[in-house]
Order: structure tokens, then sequence, then C-alpha cells
């Protein structure tokens, strides 16, 4: 009775997954003022497109999508709450996309750089900063790049970003930067 409901469940999921084409419909009836009725084709509505974005193969492009900044490999940020090195949501679509861009081109080395702010003593902000370089590392490893690619530094509340002592300084400096040699 359980494998039939296995073989039965499983069915059911990869008739669910199927794809079924698309049709495009036959012109619809437009009514005129004068009340008679015509045949007229149907306009096809302007297809929505996502963002827009340089392809990740620098050789089918010529400028380099590093430095290109329409394109998501420009962005070199990743930004950390207080006292944590876990990468918040919205910085996962940069990291993955830098984790591309290091498989396509296995020559390629970087260096992420952890950042703190400057609370806490020096010696625990170049921990936290290391461990902030090591998480986005580790999450480059997972996405496909090789270990080789990337180095890790902490330089821990000595790069600021922003040299101000308050929140909106101190939020811009919990962070690790993503560097390629002759940026």
């Amino acid at each position: 009775m359980k494998r039939i409901l296995a073989a039965a469940l499983a069915t059911a999921i990869l008739a669910a997954c199927s794809s079924t084409s698309t049709k495009e419909q036959d012109a619809a009836t437009v009514e005129d003022r004068g009340g008679a009725t015509t045949q007229q084709p149907a306009t096809k509505p302007p297809v929505a497109s996502g963002p827009t974005t340089t392809p990740l193969d620098p050789k089918g492009v010529s400028s380099n999508p590093l430095k290109d900044p329409s394109n998501l490999l420009s962005k070199r940020s990743i930004y950390f709450e207080l006292d944590s090195n876990i990468v918040k949501e919205e910085f996962k679509p940069l990291i993955a996309a830098h984790a591309r861009y290091l498989q396509q081109n296995p020559a390629q080395k970087m260096t992420v750089q952890g950042n703190a702010d400057e609370r806490g003593s020096r010696e625990y902000n170049l921990a936290l900063g290391q461990r902030r370089a090591d998480a986005v590392k580790q999450m480059m490893l997972l996405l496909g790049a090789k270990s080789e690619q990337i180095e890790t530094v902490s330089f821990g509340e000595e790069k600021p970003k922003a040299t101000g002592h308050d929140e909106a300084s101190w939020a811009e400096n919990r962070r690790a930067d993503l560097a390629y040699p002759n940026d």
C-alpha cells in the first residue's frame, strides 16, 4: 500500500512540474462604434523583461564587467550587523555573481577584506573582520569558486569607509570588501 501511495505521489509531483505548451489565441473580435462586428488581429502586449545585466563572460563584452557600473560585479561591499559575520539575504546575489565570475574565469584571483567599526578592542575587531571575510569566502566556495582563487584578510577597524563616530558611519564600516588585482 505504501509503495502504491509513494508511486502515485511521485507521479503527481512529476505531472505538476511538467510544462504545457502555450499557443497564441486567435484574434479577438472587436466591436466598432457602428455596432458591426469585425475580426481584427489582436496586438501582442509588450513583453516584460527583468533587469538587464551584462554577461559574466568578459570575452563577449568589450569592457570589463568588473568596472561596468550597470553590472552587479561592480558592487564590492557586503555589509554586516553589529558583532555579526552572518551574510544578510540582500547580499547573497552579489556574492553569487562574483562566485560565478570566478568560476567562469579560473585564472582570476580576488581578496576578501574583512572590516569592523571602531567599537571593540583592536584584537576583537581583527578577529571579527577575519570571520566576516571567511564567511564570504565560504559562501563563494559553496557556489563554485575555487579556494585558490580567494584570499582573505582582516583590516579590523584600520580601513574605515566612513570616519564619523555615529551609527551611520559604523554601519558603513561593518563590511567585507571584494578586491580584484588591478582594481
